[in-house]
């Protein structure tokens, strides 16, 4: 709710607003289960939206979803309003978009794993130190050769490829050891099966789609649904990471503006450091520092103030604190610690209004106009004015089909990356290439043939591989045991040709013969067998078929037609033979790491051990056998001569 052009937050000893030109100086929101922060996010986000700035915010528990409702009028509600002095109150709504990772319950949100980028892919994955070096290299070689990760399958091909390829890599890049990509492997499995397929590749999300205004000139509220996303911890953390790397890396320099550009609210803020390495530590502080520039605002919900880090936490300058329980020691320091970061009021004692605030009472501080922070206020935080509580699947499926941005993600493109690189890379190595000579026709003349019935050429035309439009015949050549197409273009269409014995045409030096033909069958998509009349052309030095009289010419328009269907035949068996190839790489490679795996885990169990160990204890005693009896040997033959 705004108020003299100000975010009207709550009640204390007078008004408490927040300023809009200090909005992008970050804030907390904290407390205990149950004491309100959810109103106050509420009320803060309602009151950007109003004033024309977009919000992005996470639903993880589904009840931020009635900000498309006008809030209902209750007694509690009355109370509040009279408690916080308003003098007039409107329930309404807000414009909203409704995003979800897995596309169920909002629009899908995509990204491609090289947006992710190695870092904030590491977390996601869980690796080590060892592995995310590996991942790292990977993601460098596919730069430098320019190869596009967009997808899983991009990543996982890639990995596959810089494996086998270790050696070519290792100088340059760094070490790469098959147990780190297939642990690697093996965590992008894990990340498939909880839907990491739908999370990467394309479109990408745009991040302009959330910078927009309804035509009223209000914000538009993006809520992401979480309540699925929420039950892997480390997948809501890195994504809501990656989303404020990409505000930092896209938007433009801003300086200090009147209001922000866009808000954004963390849910669950412990989760985002949680486990989180020095490094990524260092880029968060990096980016929560510099983001402000940009005209950015960050504000993150938690239960204690101690989940985030104390270098995050002093760039926070705009807090509300609602109750903490102070039950246990750790409790009761986390309490003092809490109010040791307000500035001190003399009318009330802040660690102990900590313990005894009400629900929906919160101590308030926020940055005054000269960027200093203020005085903490014991403050009622106002109701919200849109709904308060989920929605049904009806409304939102509503509220989907009305959103502007219908229609851009819903539909998933797989273009041309890494993976149909490698692919075809690999098909081309397993092909063997055809020999210039295999391509040549012979212009050699063969000896005259005798006068017999079927003779047979002296030097026979070498065989030509198959063509991509094959029309007319494979012809059988006795001499070599091969068939050897020949196109004629005066030759009738291939499936209306009648096997007919010809008479000879051909004068007495160029008898006829009757043999086996390969016969190309457009209807079938085969060649067939058939016995054909051949006649022998001195001209080119192969048996051609007799022509029939009644043959009428080829017609040009049916042999484009047949031409055009076995280019699409083969084309389709050159994509099978692909898949069946790339098929049958993955099974190789996943038997040979299962088998590896089942050596180890052979080797590590009590039988394995005890057999290694017989195995050692044999050997040595073997060794030590031979060694006393060489050695007696030597002592033996000396003792000889002496």
């Amino acid at each position: 709710m705004l108020y003299e052009n100000k975010i009207w937050v709550g009640t204390g000893a007078e008004a408490v607003c927040l300023l809009p030109e200090m909005a992008n100086r970050h804030g907390l929101i904290a407390g205990a289960t149950g004491t309100g922060k959810t109103v106050s996010l509420k009320v803060l986000a309602e009151g950007f939206s109003a004033m024309g700035v977009p919000v992005f915010l996470s639903d993880v528990k589904g009840d931020l979803a009635g900000m498309v409702k006008p809030g209902e009028h209750s007694e509690k509600i009355a109370d509040r309003l009279a408690l916080c002095g308003v003098p007039s109150f409107q329930y309404r709504t807000f414009p909203t978009v409704f995003w979800d990772v897995y596309g169920e319950e909002g629009h899908p949100v995509r990204t491609t794993v090289s947006e992710m980028g190695p870092l904030l892919l590491s977390r996601m994955l869980s690796l080590n130190e060892t592995q995310a070096g590996v991942l790292n290299i990977c993601f460098r070689v596919a730069d430098d050769e320019g190869m596009l990760l967009l997808d899983l399958k991009d990543l996982k091909a890639m990995l596959a490829y810089v494996g086998e390829n270790a050696r070519n890599y290792t100088l340059n890049y760094g070490n790469v050891s098959s147990a780190s990509i297939g642990a690697i492997q093996r965590a992008i499995a894990v990340l498939e099966d909880q839907g990491g397929n739908r999370f990467f590749g394309e479109p990408a999300l745009n991040i302009a789609d959330w910078l927009a205004q309804d035509e009223d000139g209000n914000g538009y509220i993006n809520i992401l649904a979480c309540d699925k996303l929420f039950m892997n911890p480390t997948m809501y953390s890195t994504y809501m990471l990656w989303m404020l790397s990409e505000l930092y890396e896209l938007l433009p320099e801003q300086g200090d503006l009147s209001k922000p550009r866009i808000v954004f609210f963390f849910d669950e803020a412990h989760l985002l450091f949680n486990n989180c390495s020095r490094t990524l530590l260092e880029k968060i502080e990096q980016v929560v520092r510099l983001i402000r520039s940009k005209g950015v605002g960050v504000y993150f919900i938690t239960q204690n103030p101690t989940d985030v880090p104390m270098t995050i936490l002093g760039q926070l300058g705009n807090r509300i604190q609602h109750a903490l329980r102070a039950y246990t020691p750790l409790d009761q320091k986390a309490v003092k610690t809490a109010a040791q970061t307000f500035r001190t009021n003399p009318a009330f004692d802040t660690e102990e209004a900590i313990t005894n605030l009400k629900t929906g009472e919160a101590l308030v501080s926020f940055l005054d106009e000269h960027g200093a922070p203020g005085m903490v206020d014991r403050v009622t935080i106002l109701p919200p004015q849109s709904y308060i509580g989920a929605i049904s699947e009806e409304l939102r499926k509503s509220v989907m089909e009305t959103s502007p941005i219908t229609g851009l993600y819903e539909e998933m493109v797989d273009r041309e990356s890494a993976y149909e690189i490698l692919v075809g890379s690999l098909q081309r190595e397993q092909i063997p290439p055809i020999a210039k000579e295999d391509i040549q026709i012979s212009t050699a003349q063969p000896a005259a043939p005798a006068p017999a019935p079927a003779p047979a050429p002296a030097a026979a035309a070498p065989v030509m591989p198959p063509v991509s439009k094959p029309q007319g015949f494979m012809v059988y050549d006795a001499a070599t045991g091969n068939y050897v197409q020949q196109q004629l273009d005066t030759m009738t269409p291939v499936p209306t040709i009648q096997v007919q014995p010809q008479q000879p045409q051909a004068p007495v030096q160029q008898p006829t013969v009757d043999m086996p033909v390969m016969v190309y069958d457009a209807g079938t998509g085969q060649y067939i067998q058939k016995i054909m009349t051949m006649r022998f052309d001195p001209a080119t030095g192969q048996y051609i078929p007799v022509q029939p009289e009644n043959a009428a010419p080829l017609d040009p328009k049916e042999a484009a037609r047949l031409a055009k269907e076995e280019a699409a035949r083969k084309k389709a068996e050159e994509k099978a033979e692909k898949e069946r190839i790339a098929a049958e790489r993955r099974e190789k490679a996943d038997a040979l790491r299962e088998e590896r795996a089942e050596r180890a885990r052979y080797n590590d169990s009590i039988i394995g051990r005890i057999r290694n160990s017989a195995i050692a204890t044999a050997s040595r005693e073997v060794t030590r056998s031979i060694t006393r009896g060489v050695m007696g040997s030597i002592t033996g033959l000396f003792g000889k001569k002496k």
